[in-house]
């Protein structure tokens, strides 16, 4: 019998959930523990994983409509299982709330407010002031609306789902009051871009994913060596994020080119060149270890509009590097020969959770892409040792800077963050590893977005 992959309550007043988006597709080969999809609540975004190894198929959960707590969404079928139609595995689902039409995809309503009366408060205000829940910011900014106008339901007048959803239907109801506008890349709630469409005639070399779509600077995020995007997902679970997240694949990584750039300028020049696709604006440029090199080299050529930097156990700051971890990480090939490996990354073997194993082993399983990063190894970290320096672009830096190590780091030595100018904010935790995001993920969220809102 196919395992159902039921719709979770994730929540403990949820009747009811949204899928916001599948990680895999129909038909996928999937693992016990990898990721599905992704629900978003008006507290929280929430991903789930598989409850079983096969293929998935019927996936009947749409993206963006009211789904019962536990109904299935989908269902996995074991290897050599006969597949059935969705309605004969299991009762046809309740009928879903429709969702609410969007505006036409060439134009967004443009609501003109009247003046407010004398002793009411002014619907002018910057809507980054107005309380409302991530889900409910996004859903605002998707349809075009500015949360000022929004009367809030919730407790001390946040806005919530539900208060975006009855506002749509009156704006578009209310012709009189409203008149058509081009389509920008610029939230109405902000002055700063929103996800939008790549620039025409222009392509992303690099391969990318909206990890969150909020408000305000966006957070570009590019991880380190060997490991892809998705890496940086188990940070985003440590609260709600209401910001813009985008996060970036390294060439010879995740779903981006299998090859090995020449060096970190290349490199940077395929992030520019997918930023300036997207066309982002303004952002605040976060790397992990080898992504930290990267990030800092994108910020000194001063091609990309980029505000801030944050660094996370960067690489580029000294000559050691655990060569041992590099060349048996690359050659690993099933979960014994990994996990010693992957144990080395942290100083709480606990952290590494099963569906973070899981995704490092499918790109084991790529011969084409661990060639690749065997390569890039061979051509960055050349026989163990680390052949760039960022340090002199760091010093040259005009933006704020803040750099996050872990005092147990066993990949790069945690003191080679030191000796760097005085107006570069430093940021080291006890009992930690390489991967701050992961270990101190409440901690490192906060400072990032801390860092956006600055």
């Amino acid at each position: 019998m196919p395992v159902e992959v039921i719709l979770p309550k994730v929540d403990m007043d949820m009747a009811t959930g949204r899928i916001s988006r599948w990680f895999v597709d129909e038909g996928a080969v999937v693992k016990k523990g990898d990721l599905l999809f992704e629900i978003e609540t008006d507290k929280a975004a929430m991903e789930i994983d598989a409850p079983a190894t096969g293929t998935i198929r019927d996936i009947t959960g749409k993206e963006g409509i009211d789904i019962p707590v536990g109904e299935a969404v989908a269902w996995i079928y074991a290897e050599g299982e006969a597949t059935k139609p969705a309605k004969d595995v299991a009762a046809e689902p309740a009928q879903a709330i429709a969702p609410v039409a969007a505006a036409p995809a060439t134009a967004v309503p443009e609501i003109v407010m009247a003046k407010a009366a004398p002793g009411m408060p002014s619907t002018n205000m910057p809507s980054n002031g107005t309380r409302a829940t991530p889900l409910a910011r996004r859903l605002a900014a998707e349809a075009g609306l500015t949360l000022d106008a929004i009367s809030g339901s919730g407790p001390k007048g946040r806005v919530m789902r539900k208060d975006v959803e009855a506002a749509i239907p009156a704006q578009v109801e209310a012709p009189a009051l409203a008149k058509p506008a081009p389509v920008v890349s610029r939230s109405p709630a902000s002055s700063q871009p929103r996800p939008a469409p790549q620039r025409a005639g222009e392509t992303a070399p690099l391969n990318f994913a909206w990890l969150r779509q909020g408000e305000g600077r966006p957070i570009v995020l590019i991880h380190g060596f060997g490991a892809d995007l998705n890496s940086w997902r188990p940070m985003l679970a440590a609260g709600p994020v209401g910001a813009l997240l985008l996060a970036l694949d390294l060439p010879g990584h995740g779903g981006s080119p299998r090859r090995a750039p020449a060096d970190l300028d290349a490199i940077a020049a395929d992030v520019e060149a997918t930023l300036a696709a997207l066309d982002v604006g303004p952002v605040l440029l976060v790397g992990h270890s080898f992504g930290g090199a990267v990030a800092t080299t994108v910020a000194a050529r001063g091609h990309a509009d980029v505000r801030a930097l944050a660094l996370i156990a960067p690489a580029g700051l000294g000559p050691e590097i655990n060569g041992a971890f590099l060349q048996g990480f690359v050659r690993a090939r099933s979960e014994s020969s990994l996990m010693p490996w992957l144990k080395q990354l942290v100083a709480d073997e606990q952290v590494l959770s099963k569906p973070f194993v899981n995704a490092t082993l499918a790109q084991a399983a790529d011969s084409e892409l661990r060639t690749a990063q065997a390569e890039i190894a061979d051509r960055f970290f050349a026989d163990g040792t680390q052949t760039f320096d960022i340090r002199g672009l760091i010093a040259a830096l005009r933006i704020p800077v803040r750099m996050i190590v872990g005092a147990n780091d066993r990949i790069i030595p945690a003191s080679q963050s030191l000796g760097l100018p005085g107006e570069v904010a430093l940021h080291v935790f006890a009992a930690t590893g390489h991967m701050p995001q992961v270990e101190r993920r409440e901690q490192v969220l906060k400072i990032l977005l801390e860092m956006a809102r600055a």
